[in-house]
C-alpha cells in the first residue's frame, strides 16, 4: 500500500535493511544501514521484523506526506522532526494520519535518522536485500536516493498501539567527540612503532569526504615501514584502511569489497553506529581492544537489543 509521498528527500535518504549478505565473493557490497542500533530499534517500536526495510535519512531536509494511516518510529539522529509543525517524539511509535505532513527540517545532533513504518518498507529485493546500493543502482527504489514525487509503499503491518517508547537510558547521546575501539589489524605489521603510536595517541578531524563508503580523517600522518600498497585482499567493515599519505579512512557499508591498501586496524562492531553518527568537523580517538574484548561487548549489546525487544513486546 502507498504511505508516502516524497515532497523533499534532503541531500540523502535511501531505503536499506540490515544489508546484502552472501555476495561479497561477486564484488557485490553488504550496504544495510549505517547504525545497526538506532535501525533495529526502531522496527522493534513498530512491531516489525528487525530486518524490515526502513528509510536511512542523512543530515535534514526530507519532507514525506502520510498517504494512509499508519505508525512509525524515528530513531537515530536528532533532525528536529515535526509532524504538520508541531514536534514529533523521537525512540516511540507515533500513529500518523492520511494528509500529515512529517518533516525533518534542521539537524541538532547525530548524522543519520531512520524512519521505520509499520509493516516495512516494500520495495523488490535484489539479492535477497530492499538494500540500497548507490554506486551500482541496485536495491531500494531503482536503485537511487529518493526524489521529490516518489511514492514510499509498505507492507501491511502487525495490528498494534502507538506510544511504545524506548526507555531513556537506552537512548544514545550523539557527541561532537568520539572513541571509536579498535582491534589491530591486519597489516599492523606494516606501520613503524612510531605510525601505531600517532594512530592511538592522536585527534583526527572528519573530513568532507565523508559518505556511506568510508570515512576519511584528518590529523597526523601514520608512518608506513615501507609502503601502503599490499595485494589485494578483503576488506572488513570498520576497517582503517590508510593510503600512502598516512590518513586513515574508516569503510563502512557500501565499501569495496577487496582493497590493496594497508589496514591498520578494525573498528569494533559496537563503534560502527559512533562513526554512522559522526559527521564532517566531528572529532575522532582510537582505543586499542582485544578481539577477546570485541566479542564480549558485542555479546552485551545483542544481550541488550534482545532485553529491550522483550520489554516493548510484552
Amino acid at each position: 500500500m502507498e504511505v508516502f509521498e516524497v515532497i523533499q528527500p534532503g541531500p540523502l535518504t535511501t531505503v536499506q535493511d540490515l544489508g546484502r549478505f552472501g555476495y561479497q565473493q561477486f564484488g557485490v557490497p553488504t550496504s544495510g544501514a549505517l547504525d545497526n542500533y538506532a535501525f533495529r530499534i526502531g522496527n522493534i517500536l513498530v512491531g516489525n521484523d528487525e530486518n524490515s526495510a526502513s528509510l536511512e535519512i542523512t543530515l535534514f531536509g526530507c519532507r514525506l506526506r502520510a498517504l494512509q494511516d499508519t505508525k512509525v518510529a524515528i530513531t537515530g539522529a536528532d533532525m528536529a522532526a515535526i509532524v504538520n509543525g508541531e514536534p514529533a517524539p523521537a525512540w516511540e511509535s507515533l500513529a500518523v494520519k492520511s494528509g500529515d505532513v512529517l518533516a525533518f527540517p534542521r539537524l541538532k545532533g547525530g548524522c543519520r535518522a531512520y524512519l521505520a513504518v509499520s509493516g516495512g518498507i516494500d520495495v523488490t529485493l535484489v539479492m535477497k536485500s530492499a538494500s540500497t546500493y548507490t554506486k551500482a543502482g541496485i536495491g531500494g527504489l531503482g536503485g537511487r536516493p529518493l526524489r521529490p514525487g516518489d511514492i514510499v509503499k509498505a507492507k501491511a503491518g502487525a495490528i498494534s498501539k502507538a506510544g511504545a517508547h524506548l526507555p531513556a537510558r537506552y537512548i544514545p547521546a550523539y557527541e561532537n567527540q568520539i572513541t571509536l575501539r579498535v582491534v589491530p589489524g591486519p597489516q599492523d605489521d606494516c606501520f613503524t612503532r612510531e605510525g601505531i603510536h600517532t594512530l592511538f595517541n592522536s585527534e583526527y578531524i572528519v573530513s568532507a569526504q565523508a559518505d556511506r563508503m568510508g570515512y576519511r580523517l584528518e590529523g597526523p600522518p601514520v608512518k608506513h615501514r615501507e609502503g601502503a600498497d599490499i595485494i589485494s585482499d578483503g576488506i572488513p567493515l570498520g576497517a582503517v584502511q590508510v593510503p600512502g599519505d598516512g590518513l586513515p579512512i574508516i569503510l563502512l557499508a557500501d565499501r569495496q569489497t577487496t582493497g590493496g591498501y594497508t589496514k591498520i586496524a578494525t573498528v569494533i562492531s559496537v563503534d560502527i553506529t559512533r562513526i554512522a553518527q559522526a559527521k564532517p568537523g566531528d572529532r575522532a580517538k582510537f582505543q586499542r581492544v582485544t578481539s577477546g574484548q570485541a566479542v564480549a561487548l558485542l555479546r552485551k549489546y545483542e544481550q541488550r537489543i534482545e532485553m529491550i525487544k522483550a520489554s516493548l513486546c510484552a
